[in-house]
């Protein structure tokens, strides 16, 4: 790994300049310079890992002068993975650096601490690092058919997989279990798990499921969701985008539905 120390103004490196969960593209992508033709403050950034072996640095909108134009990282999804990831990084810390202000444990100023990436109490010098929600999210699967729910927050009648937040003293497969029961009122088994995924909206870690539906009838509840209802395979709304773990549950279940029903 590059060292922040080797990295001046005159290294050319990607650049990801972040305002809350939006980020700063040249064009269509993000920007690949020196900081001194960019006129970033190099000073100001930190190193956050590489990118086709150059170093990518992060610095938050408020540490520089320019104006810049900003897109959201939700569409940067269709990156390759390696880059949207970075970015997503560049994101959560740039959210730390923005809601641990001040401490906790005391209440005194907190300033970043470039060699941990945490937030350090100038008082009680108590370091904390970013926050990570863990959640859960999970395809749900009956026969041929797949479990799909639609949110209030989802435009154009998209439809998505069933997802919530972890609970204190509970276990990743309880939270599946509990969390389909609650919004949809049917009961799951079979849990198995499919895969993970950094989410930085604004710092959660989504961590994917599928299993096979047990009993009961679909019953949404409508203080979450607008619907939610069985679909075949072949009849599937519009559905979450590419890039997101929801996209790769869905494509996995439809997969799982078309093996079984071409034996």
């Amino acid at each position: 790994m590059l060292k922040l120390s080797k990295v001046t103004a005159e290294t050319k490196a990607y650049w990801c300049v972040v305002s809350g969960s939006e980020l700063w593209l040249q064009g269509s992508d993000w920007p690949c310079a020196s900081a001194q033709s960019l006129n970033l403050p190099v000073e100001k950034a930190q190193l956050i890992g590489q990118y086709n072996n150059l170093p990518v640095m992060w610095l938050n909108e408020s540490d520089c002068e320019q104006v810049f134009q900003f897109t959201s990282l939700r569409d940067c999804l269709d990156f390759e993975q390696a880059k949207f990831l970075l970015m997503s990084k560049a994101v959560q810390y740039g959210h730390m650096s923005q809601s641990m202000r001040f401490c906790p444990q005391c209440g005194g100023r907190n300033h970043l601490n470039h060699n941990q990436l945490a937030m350090q109490c100038k008082d009680c010098r108590t370091l904390h690092y970013p926050r990570i929600f863990p959640c859960i999210i999970v395809a749900v699967r009956n026969q041929e058919q797949i479990l799909l729910a639609q949110h209030p927050r989802h435009r154009g009648g998209m439809y998505t997989v069933i997802a919530g937040f972890l609970e204190v003293g509970e276990t990743l497969e309880q939270c599946v279990a509990r969390e389909v029961k609650e919004e949809t009122g049917i009961t799951v088994t079979n849990i198995q798990y499919f895969g993970s995924q950094p989410w930085a909206f604004p710092s959660s870690m989504m961590m994917g499921f599928v299993a096979e539906y047990s009993s009961g009838e679909v019953k949404p509840d409508y203080r979450e969701l607008t619907d939610a209802r069985w679909f075949n395979a072949n009849e599937l709304p519009p559905v979450a985008p590419h890039g997101t773990i929801a996209r790769e549950l869905i494509e996995y279940t439809i997969e799982v539905i078309n093996r079984a029903s071409s034996l």
